[in-house]
């Protein structure tokens, strides 16, 4: 019985055994099982589910879009001159992918020392387009000198290329600067603000003047072509191309002589000349002084020069016709003498006696002459631009009826011409601003100050412009525009429901002032017979009295199509002796291209 028991526990034991290794194969094959159901899984989610995005990614990593800037539209003159187009100088730009840290240690000291610019500059360039550009501009404008070397350098310069793209030109410099403005690269700030509408690193953009009011009808499409890159970010072959679409032609109002005349006229003061069609307010000369050249920042990089010029003490690039304001002096005596007569308390036949000066509540005002013109109406006043005349008829109306026509006249508040961010509305003061700003209520001091142009009345020279436009075109306000086909501002008039009595004895007055008065300068033969208004305002420049000089006209007399307004800043003289001949100048070569008939 023993022998017979004793193999059990050997057989119980092989059993274990093999019961043992059958298991360690199935677990085996379980998990073998398991991991290649996970694999298969996540391969299926990477191939249908994540699928199109990486396919995506390899197609962006292989196509690269070379952007193609638009050729921006030209601007005219009313007759068909250009005023700014294109010219196509060359720029180089780099493919940033194709530099790895060695090659980048040759072509960046090369690129560096042939456009003058420093590493650090061309890397910031290459780190502000992002890593997913293709092609990106280092520099722009190369003289043939950059050109040559470029070349001269091409097998150590791989994956350099050099490109003819388009640039703004003003053909005539100085001459149209702030009323055309300029284009300049965009700067982060306005990237970000622009890029949902298209704009990209590099572009350029209208900056100031028309360039900045018409952008979206100059700029244009952009085109490209997508490329096919290889591994290290070379371009292989061009897949796919657009073509830029250009952008639109605009012309003005201007004239291209007439500008020219204002140009030279105005010279080297600092101040403006505006000269515009009473009857539908188109602009037809708008110059400041100082200036600049607007084709400096077509460049890549201004110098020192450059800088020195866009922004000495005297603020060459603010435009003193529409974004700076000064006391109006004499030449609102037209607004005084209307709201003298509609107010009903002078009629068309009123004569005051004037004085050497005229004391009201304790406080003097004088003559500007000091003697006083003896009994005057309002003709002979507008005329000899008497001061104590105007002091009685502002006096008389009262501050709230004057600043009511003042408002009327268009100012305080800007004209409506398309510089809308450039513009300002100047100022009308009144009892509030005055307890506001001088924590002082309002005195008939203040109304006689703001009859003659004084105090803290603030008008543009575009302003003053429109103003005398009223008189002229029989007692309406109108836009001045520059755009030669807006219809809507053409025939925008705005009636100041004068009396036909006001208008007569302003037409009257204002031809009186050039046929005997302070405006004789006009009274020529190398024009039609004109009508103005002087204006000297008391002005101080370092503490040193320095006159602001006036002169508005418009002629012929009788049907007047043509304002004229010249104003000098700081000129120390008369409006008369000053601003007049300006005046002058600018009506010569409007004339001179006039028949006799047609005067």
């Amino acid at each position: 019985m023993a022998l017979l028991q004793s193999p059990q526990p050997l057989v119980k034991k092989r059993e274990t055994r093999t019961v043992g290794r059958g298991s360690q194969p199935l677990f085996l094959i379980i998990f073998t099982l398991l991991l290649t159901a996970g694999i298969a899984t996540r391969l299926v989610y990477l191939q249908i589910v994540e699928g199109p995005k990486f396919r995506e990614r390899a197609e962006s990593n292989r196509i690269r879009m070379i952007p193609k800037q638009p050729e921006r539209g030209n601007i005219f003159d009313r007759n068909g001159k250009l005023l700014a187009t294109t010219r196509y100088p060359r720029s180089v730009y780099l493919w940033p992918m194709a530099h790895t840290k060695p090659s980048w240690s040759v072509v960046g000291p090369r690129l560096s020392k042939i456009l003058d610019m420093s590493e650090d500059e061309i890397i910031k360039k290459l780190e502000e387009a992002g890593p997913n550009m293709a092609l990106v501009r280092i520099a722009r404008n190369l003289n043939e000198a950059e050109v040559t070397a470029l070349k001269e350098y091409a097998n150590e310069l791989q994956s350099v290329e050099i490109h003819t793209e388009a640039v703004r030109y003003y053909p005539h410099g100085e001459a149209f600067a702030h009323v055309l403005g300029y284009t300049r690269e965009l700067t982060l700030k306005q990237l970000r603000e622009k890029k949902k509408d298209g704009y990209r690193l590099g572009d350029v953009i209208g900056q100031m003047g028309v360039e900045k009011a018409y952008e979206k009808t100059l700029r244009g499409e952009w085109g490209g072509q997508q490329v096919e890159v290889d591994g290290k970010g070379r371009p292989i072959r061009v897949l796919g191309e657009k073509q830029a679409k250009a952008g639109n032609d605009i012309r003005l109002t201007l004239d291209l002589n007439l500008q020219k005349a204002a140009e030279k006229a105005l010279g080297r003061r600092d101040g403006s000349i505006v000269a515009l069609d009473p009857r539908n307010g188109a602009v037809l000369a708008i110059v400041s002084h100082p200036t600049f050249d607007p084709n400096i920042f077509s460049k890549q990089k201004l110098s020192k020069k450059d800088w020195q010029t866009v922004q000495g003490d005297n603020h060459p690039l603010l435009n003193r016709a529409v974004s700076s304001a000064y006391p109006p002096a004499s030449t609102f005596k037209i607004v005084t003498t209307t709201a003298g007569l509609e107010s009903g308390k002078f009629s068309p036949n009123t004569v005051l006696q004037t004085y050497g000066s005229l004391t009201v509540g304790g406080v003097t005002f004088g003559e500007w002459n000091h003697a006083g013109f003896g009994p005057l109406g309002f003709t002979g006043a507008m005329a000899w631009s008497s001061d104590t005349f105007f002091y009685q008829i502002g006096r008389g109306v009262g501050g709230p009826t004057l600043i009511d026509w003042t408002r009327k006249y268009g100012f305080g508040k800007k004209t409506g011409i398309e510089f809308v961010s450039e513009e300002t509305k100047g100022n009308v003061p009144d009892e509030a601003w005055k307890r506001r700003v001088w924590k002082m209520p309002w005195t008939v001091g203040d109304s006689i100050n703001m009859s003659i142009g004084q105090g803290a009345l603030q008008t543009t020279p575009l302003q003053v412009a429109v103003m005398f436009a009223v008189p002229a075109n029989g007692g309406y306000r109108v836009k001045p525009h520059l755009l030669k086909d807006n219809e809507e501002l053409k025939n925008w008039r705005e009636s100041l429901k004068m009396k036909p009595s006001t208008v007569k004895i302003l037409r009257d007055g204002l031809r009186k002032v050039v046929s005997e008065g302070t405006g004789k300068a006009l009274n020529v033969t190398t024009i039609p017979p004109s009508a103005g208004k002087s204006g000297t305002a008391e002005a101080w420049k370092r503490r040193v009295k320095a006159n602001h000089a006036w002169f508005g006209a418009y002629g012929p007399s009788d049907k007047p199509e043509i304002v004229v307004l010249a104003f000098a800043e700081h000129s120390g003289g008369g409006g008369g002796s000053v601003a007049a001949p300006m005046v002058l100048q600018v009506m010569e070569e409007y004339f001179r291209h006039k028949s006799p008939g047609k005067h």
